[in-house]
């Protein structure tokens, strides 16, 4: 079980490191939807599988949505059609797709491995996820969620046309 925690958290830190690295937004986005699973993996190892499965519910589902809308809003022009003709090219998934194979062979070896008709010590019901996790962090989570929407409006205020730009040619 620690070999597969310690390569799911490699996996996690090299996906992290090549989003910050990446200059296409749409490959940053995808090494952090990697990243964001490799997480997911390295929760349930520690024995937290509904923390696991909100991991890829939210953060690497709705979370990644709401990016993949923003980028779409942004709408770069001419110059971004021609960069996503080259996204089908197989060399650029291979990096998140290598990830991805490492990260699904370890959660079928987790899966296998385990006896059947075992339980997971003490697993949390989302009552008391919700109130562990509004309780004491309720301003942590509060200033998550406006930092958020600071990233959608400031994407919005830097993606959007001056109004001689506009079709038509009106305010």
């Amino acid at each position: 079980m620690n070999i597969i925690f310690y390569l799911a958290a490699a996996v996690a830190i090299v996906a992290t490191l090549l989003v910050v690295t990446r200059l296409n937004a749409v490959h940053a986005l995808l090494y952090l939807i990697v990243s964001l699973l490799a997480v997911a993996v390295v929760f349930y190892t520690l024995g937290a599988p509904f923390v696991a499965a909100l991991e890829v519910i939210i953060y690497a589902g709705a979370i990644m949505v709401l990016f993949v809308f923003v980028i779409m809003m942004l709408n770069l022009g001419p110059q971004a059609t021609e960069t996503e003709r080259g996204w089908a090219e197989p060399e650029l998934w291979f990096g998140p797709a290598l990830l991805c194979g490492v990260l699904l062979g370890e959660v079928i070896y987790l899966i296998l491995r385990m006896p059947t008709g075992t339980t997971l010590a003490r697993v949390g019901t989302p009552e008391q996820v919700g109130v562990a996790l509004y309780g004491p962090y309720l301003l942590g989570v509060e200033l998550a969620s406006l930092l958020l929407l600071a990233g959608l409006v400031g994407a919005y205020h830097l993606g959007r046309r001056a109004p001689h730009e506009e079709p038509g040619g009106g305010v």
